[in-house]
């Protein structure tokens, strides 16, 4: 199958199963989701939205966020991953974002990327999320899935390079959700370590089903 035909079908297959597919974090304005991307570095969203509502209520917005101390923000994340990093991040990126920004979350990854705690792929969240940009944000699934499916090469082993990759071969207006089709599909089906093959509707464009039962046919 070639490349074209394989991302055809995969964005039909998914525009009729979640044609509405978006975010798990919860959140009400670009600075909650900016905290909270910032909080799911290598942590699950459940947690991160059990830790939010308070962190939210005491810091309601960037001035707030950027007045605190890295010791009052750690009581509120130190169930995250991380809290000692995250609380120096949030502090410093809300600063710099009533500094530089006047308190309003920037639309453009270059910008974003200014505060500490903002790679790239937290970067590519916002913009998309939030601006409707045609970013993608690769993180572990999405880096997974991409390969699993044969969206990308094997010498696509960077982030950046799934990102350039998938971005090059996916319409702009899709790739928003694209990001999210396939970070549901690892979280909930395409497994790391226990891939649920048998419940997955997308073996027939696998390349990693398909290497599975040739090696089982052997």
């Amino acid at each position: 199958m070639l490349k074209k035909e394989r991302y055809r079908l995969l964005i039909d297959h998914f525009s009729q199963k979640f044609p509405t597919a978006e975010t798990e974090l919860h959140y009400s304005n670009p600075y909650e989701l900016l905290v909270a991307v910032i909080l799911s570095a290598q942590c699950t969203d459940k947690r991160i939205n059990m830790v939010t509502p308070a962190l939210f209520e005491r810091f309601p917005d960037p001035q707030a966020l950027a007045m605190s101390s890295v010791e009052e923000v750690f009581h509120y994340i130190r169930s995250v991953s991380y809290p000692n990093n995250k609380a120096k991040h949030l502090v410093g990126m809300a600063q710099i974002l009533m500094d530089k920004f006047g308190g309003e979350v920037p639309s453009t990854i270059e910008e974003l990327q200014l505060m500490p705690g903002v790679g790239r792929k937290t970067a590519n969240v916002i913009v998309s999320v939030i601006y409707n940009q045609p970013a993608l944000a690769v993180d572990t699934h999405v880096f997974r899935v991409s390969h699993r499916l044969g969206l990308v090469p094997k010498t696509a082993t960077t982030p950046f390079a799934v990102e350039k990759e998938v971005v090059k071969n996916v319409p702009d207006a899709i790739i928003p959700i694209f990001h999210h089709w396939l970070i549901l599909h690892g979280r909930y089906v395409c497994l790391a370590r226990t891939p649920q093959c048998q419940k997955c509707e997308l073996t027939h464009l696998c390349k990693y089903f398909e290497a599975l039962e040739k090696k089982k046919n052997r």
